[in-house]
């Protein structure tokens, strides 16, 4: 071999060797990469010519992809969408994808590991690939029960959970919005109709509010202050505090009163158990002096403060703040100053005080089903964390029974029924607007089901008519009572 043959030969055998690594690593290492990368339109069209999987409540499809005579093979098509489309999200080829469809886009399109083999068949085969369909854990009639308590106008949202398992059975909330909207073969007419849902007032089709806005939870908050002062061995329920209607937070002239809703008035010095069935707010003040702020830092992250959750939907992180002087934490401890929460996060402490002091994660998929309906996977109770001992837990119950046997929930009450909740209203500013929370569970010595209901920027009158009566209406119906 000459010279001029030996190096053609190395040459092309250079070449080989860097095309093949090239593919290699486009295969094994860059794929996931691409085929997500937001500019890869290719990809994204490629998708929109495939059988998309559904999303189904009750066995029956609220997202679907049926066969279209437009610009591509399918349409994406939603039922009821108004309410399941903080759910849902959207699939739009213009506007990307949220919520479920984005969360479990890998199953619904067909490009999960579960369904690997299936794709090897379909190479050999021919046959077009299609999606898995996602069945939920939301009961359809209690689902669409509690979508119609939220009046139109208002911004509230309803969440009723299995404390025992932490499926989720109805997640709604208002603004809500027509995912067929912007599911809509047709860019141009996806982003007019966007542009004008974005000027909802109150409504993003980006976020679910359940889990996405972080809100001041007034005296519902009251449920970790119990855990802390009963984990102490410094309190219980019989022990003895001043109630005065005013105190002066620590270090400053600024006064803190009494919640004006209730009957705290009644009585200048009170059991733990009255101020908690009233919703004082100044017993809890002296009591965050005597038990300091690391305290309340170390309950609120064992309820799931700070952390990640996934439902699979990606929660918003609840905040309790940190380097809180005195008076800041007077004010937080009445879940006000800077701590926000979802309404997720508080029917997370719902289920834990219920569950004996374990929170189990919440869950909103009940099971993934291959196109030939092979069961891919069911989902399993798991222990999101311990929050407190059953001892403690049982104890918070006890006390959450004062606000509805005679308290501020009172108009939560269910003949029969054993209630335990807590109520909350927290300030917005110097405005006549308050948030309106209550949250709880039933029955309370053996609980099947934790509500939630939150109404934001709303008068104090009309929130107030929409918490308490609502929850009694729910667990009417989740009973038959």
């Amino acid at each position: 071999m000459n010279q001029a043959i030996r190096n053609t030969w190395i040459a092309v055998m250079l070449l080989f060797v860097l095309s093949l690594g090239s593919l290699s690593y486009v295969q094994f290492f860059a794929a996931k990469d691409l085929s997500e990368n937001a500019l890869n339109n290719r990809q994204l069209f490629k998708e929109f010519d495939l059988p998309r999987g559904a999303i189904l409540v009750d066995g029956k499809p609220i997202a679907e992809s049926v066969p279209s005579d437009g610009q591509f093979d399918y349409q994406r098509v939603y039922t009821d969408p108004e309410l399941y489309s903080h759910l849902t999200g959207f699939y739009s080829l213009s506007n990307s994808s949220t919520q479920l469809e984005s969360k479990m886009n890998d199953v619904l399109t067909g490009n999960s590991q579960d369904l690997f083999f299936d794709r090897m068949i379909n190479l050999f085969t021919g046959k077009a690939n299609e999606g898995a369909s996602v069945e939920l854990t939301i009961d359809g009639d209690l689902q669409k029960y509690v979508y119609g308590l939220i009046p139109d106008g208002t911004r509230g949202t309803i969440i009723v959970s299995e404390p025992k398992t932490g499926n989720i059975l109805a997640m709604a909330s208002k603004p809500s919005y027509d995912t067929n909207l912007l599911a809509v073969h047709s860019s141009s007419k996806a982003a007019d109709n966007m542009s004008k849902l974005l000027k909802v007032d109150g409504l993003s089709p980006y976020r679910n509010p359940a889990i996405g806005n972080l809100t001041a939870p007034g005296s519902t908050f009251k449920i970790f202050d119990m855990v802390a002062a009963l984990e102490s061995g410094k309190y219980t329920a019989d022990t003895m505090l001043d109630n005065p209607a005013k105190v002066t937070l620590p270090g400053t002239n600024t006064q803190l009163g009494n919640f004006y809703g209730g009957n705290c008035a009644a009585q200048t010095k009170a059991t733990l158990a009255f101020i908690v069935a009233q919703s004082c707010n100044t017993p809890f003040v002296k009591m965050s002096q005597d038990l300091g702020a690391e305290t309340y830092q170390d309950v609120t992250e064992r309820f799931g403060f700070g952390q990640q959750v996934e439902i699979p939907m990606s929660v918003v992180p609840s905040v309790f703040p940190s380097e809180l002087n005195a008076a800041q934490l007077g004010q937080s401890v009445i879940g006000q100053f800077d701590v926000k929460t979802t309404a997720m996060q508080m029917n997370m402490a719902a289920m834990g005080i219920a569950n004996d002091g374990v929170i189990m994660e919440p869950n909103l998929i009940k099971q993934v089903i291959a196109p030939d309906l092979r069961v891919l996977s069911e989902s399993k109770p798991k222990a999101f964390s311990t929050a407190t001992t059953k001892d403690v837990a049982d104890k918070v119950t006890d006390l959450m029974r004062g606000p509805v046997k005679s308290g501020t929930a009172v108009r939560a009450q269910v003949p029969g029924l054993d209630i335990a909740a807590k109520t909350g209203t927290s300030q917005i500013g110097d405005s006549d607007l308050v948030n309106s929370w209550i949250t709880g569970f039933a029955p309370a010595d053996d609980p099947q089901v934790a509500v939630t209901i939150v109404f934001e920027k709303i008068d104090f009158t009309t929130g107030s008519s929409l918490t308490s009566p609502n929850m009694k209406k729910i667990l009417e119906a989740v009973f038959n009572q």
